[in-house]
Formats: C-alpha cells, sequence, structure tokens
C-alpha cells in the first residue's frame, strides 16, 4: 500500500431548483478549483471583517440570513481559523495569515478542555494547521495540551474515548458516536511530536472498538452506541441525529470515510484502509445517492426534491476521496474514488450551492444540514466551507504533482 507521511490535520424552495450537472470534465477542474479557491477567500475576508470586532465569537451557522457565532467552547469554532490558514496557504497574503493568527487566538482556552470529545476540531484544526504553516512552538504546545486533555475522556474498559455524558433518562452510560473518528488525529499528532506512543495506541484502540461496533454488514455506520462504562459491553446502537436508529446519517457516514482513511494515513495499518475502501463503495454504489453527488441528509429519507441535502456531509465526503484514492492500489477503484470527489467539487462550485459574494452571512456554501430533528437544515455550516476548501486544496495539490495531504516536520510513526 502506498503511505504518506503522518499530517497535523490537518432553503427548501431553492433545494428544488437543484439540477445534477453533467459528468465534469476534467481538463476543466483547475479553473474550478482556482475559482472556487478565490471566491473562498473573498467570502471570508468579508466574514472575517465583520468576526474580528466581536470579541470572541468564533462562526458557526445563520439563521434567516444573519450570522450566529459561538465562543470558543462551541464544537465548531475551529474550522473557521482553519479554513482561514488554508486560505493563506493558498495566498500566500500576510493579510489573510495575520487573520488566522487572530481566530486561532481565540481558541487558546480549548487546549485545556476537557469536557468536550470534540477538542481535536476545535485544536486541531486551528492550531494544526497553523503549526503546519508556520512551525511556531506555540502551537506546537497546543496540540500536545489539547491531545492530553483528550485523552482524559478514554476509558480503557470500553476502548473508547466517550463523546457524551450520561443520560439515565435517555438509558445513556458511555455513549460514543461516529464523530469521535475525527478526533483521533490529535492524538496521532501528539505522539509524533512527543515520541510518546501512549496516545497513539488509544486513537488505535478507539479505531478498532469502532470497526467492531459501529459498522452494519454493509458498512454503513451507527451514529451512537451506548456501552457499559463498566465492562465495556454494549447497551444499544441509535441514532441522535438521523432518521431512524437504522438509518445511515448522512454526515455520520462521511466522518467515517474520512477518519479511516486518516488513521491509515497516521498508522499505516492496512485494516484502516481496508475500512475506508469498503465505507467508501457503500457510499458510492448507494441507490439513494443524487446525481449531482450531494446526499441527502440521511441515506434513509425519501429521494425526492424536497428532501433537505447535506452539503457538508458532500464536502467531508471529497476531502476524503481525494485522499483515499491516493492510497489505493486498484487503478479502477481509485480511478472512481477520484473521479467521484471531482463529481462532487463540480457540484458544490456551482450556484446551485456556491452563495453570492456577500451574501449567506459569508459563508461560501449553502444547503447543509446540521441537525435535521432540531431543525436545523437547508443552512450555510462553517465546517461544510472548511472541508470545501480543504477539498480544494487536496485536489490543487494533486494537479501539481505533490501529495495531497501535507507531510510534516513530526516524521513518521
Amino acid at each position: 500500500m502506498r503511505k504518506s507521511f503522518i499530517t497535523l490535520f490537518l432553503g427548501l424552495a431553492a433545494l428544488n431548483a437543484i439540477a445534477a450537472p453533467a459528468t465534469p470534465d476534467r481538463r476543466k477542474m483547475p479553473r474550478i478549483v482556482e475559482t472556487a479557491l478565490d471566491f473562498s477567500l473573498k467570502q471570508s475576508l468579508l466574514m472575517y471583517d465583520v468576526v474580528k470586532d466581536m470579541p470572541g465569537a468564533l462562526p458557526n451557522t445563520a439563521k434567516n440570513g444573519e450570522l450566529e457565532t459561538s465562543n470558543s467552547g462551541g464544537w465548531t469554532a475551529g474550522f473557521f481559523p482553519g479554513t482561514l490558514w488554508y486560505l493563506y496557504e493558498n495566498s500566500g497574503r500576510e493579510d489573510v495569515r495575520a487573520a488566522a493568527e487572530a481566530m486561532t487566538a481565540r481558541m487558546a482556552p480549548e487546549q485545556y478542555n476537557t469536557n468536550s470529545h470534540d477538542v481535536g476540531f476545535m485544536i486541531g484544526c486551528s492550531y494544526g494547521n497553523g503549526f503546519r504553516l508556520t512551525g511556531k512552538e506555540e502551537y506546537r504546545n497546543a496540540l500536545i495540551n489539547a491531545a492530553h486533555s483528550l485523552a482524559t475522556r478514554f476509558n480503557p474498559a470500553v476502548g473508547c474515548t466517550r463523546s457524551w455524558g450520561s443520560s439515565p433518562k435517555r438509558g445513556w452510560d458511555f455513549v460514543v458516536i461516529i464523530d469521535n473518528m475525527m478526533n483521533l488525529e490529535l492524538l496521532t499528532v501528539a505522539s509524533a511530536l512527543t515520541g510518546d506512543p501512549a496516545c497513539r495506541e488509544m486513537a488505535k484502540t478507539h479505531a478498532n472498538t469502532t470497526i467492531r461496533n459501529h459498522f452494519r454488514p454493509d458498512y454503513s455506520s451507527f451514529h451512537v452506541v451506548n456501552y457499559n462504562g463498566k465492562d465495556g459491553s454494549v447497551i444499544s446502537r441509535q441514532t441522535a441525529q438521523g432518521l431512524a436508529d437504522d438509518s445511515s446519517w448522512a454526515r455520520g457516514q462521511a466522518w467515517g470515510l474520512y477518519g479511516y482513511t486518516m488513521m491509515y494515513r497516521q498508522t499505516g495499518e492496512d485494516r484502516y484502509l481496508e475500512q475506508a475502501v469498503h465505507i467508501g463503495q457503500y457510499l458510492m454504489n448507494h441507490p439513494k445517492l443524487p446525481k449531482d453527488k450531494v446526499p441527502y441528509w440521511d441515506f434513509g429519507a425519501p429521494a425526492s426534491k424536497t428532501t433537505p441535502r447535506d452539503a457538508s456531509a458532500a464536502a467531508i465526503m471529497a476531502s476524503a476521496y481525494i485522499e483515499l484514492s491516493q492510497f489505493v492500489e486498484d487503478g479502477a477503484l481509485s480511478a472512481k474514488f477520484l473521479r467521484l470527489a471531482e463529481q462532487i467539487l463540480t457540484s458544490l462550485s456551482r450556484k446551485a450551492y456556491t452563495a453570492k459574494l456577500g451574501k449567506n452571512a459569508g459563508y461560501v456554501l449553502m444547503h447543509s444540514t446540521a441537525h435535521f430533528p432540531l431543525g436545523v437544515y437547508d443552512a450555510p455550516l462553517v465546517y461544510a466551507d472548511y472541508y470545501y476548501v480543504e477539498a480544494l486544496m487536496r485536489y490543487k495539490r494533486l494537479l501539481q504533482g505533490r501529495p495531497v495531504v501535507d507531510a510534516c516536520s513530526a516524521g513518521v510513526l
């Protein structure tokens, strides 16, 4: 298997008008990528001009066209700084770097946050990209501190890091969600930076336990697994954000695809590549994947013009498929994965999903679903933008003949 180096992370009416694009012409991809990155930079700087004068605020979503923010403790808080770092990497502009540094500094308290499983998102996307591009010791230390904070949530009896707290009312004891696969990168990074394998072993144990208990025979994933925190036995499997316990919540499937691709990159262990390939094939071949390759919010939802899409899931999938295509030795399968990523990026870069400059509260993409059961759908989401820009940058590196994920100075584990 080809191996990469360790990385540091790294309205319904409108939906009715979404039409499936023609199969993208690969010769047009360079122009699509450059145009999308240029627009993302302009839109993100407009957003920065708004939030820079809002102390401690970081973009999250928008409601009725108005920007909604969180403080640094929100699980989405690290994505905007990370987007700015990618845009600085692409542009080389010092004003973009200054914006990225300013937004990253707002995340500083979260390196000591032991109350959230999402510290990997919070610190990895912000400080991780900052360290990758600048080598600042301050950023390196924040990554190590954050990993140690996340490690306090690891339960050896279960073999996972805890997601949410226990809830007797819901029958929850030790809850683990598929999203947690994304936070494992922080643990592997800390081991690479310190030389101490403990955090990396926690990440591997969590990934192995998740393979065993989260996935169905067809490689779709449950959202939530509720464990007995004392002996690690499974109490129940269910959903919190999907259509039903036995459905396939779209963003959850995307987290799994990305998470196992990342774990292969970080460890070189074939079982993670095999898992990622299986998940990738499940998604690619799903009969309800729309022609434009932007999934409905849940694969169990009706395939109709009025069913909300999830551009955030599509962006995560695109980024993962680009990387996964570089690991797969089967040339035909590798080409299919890359082609799917190109189709997704082409769709997201069209007016059906990309906002107009200065609109959409400063977000790049439209039509994401954050939490359909709570009524948060057909909305812009900061993490949709992050993974979209990341995917664009990965594809650009591919066009340039470079590794799609940057090597980091920590070396190879």
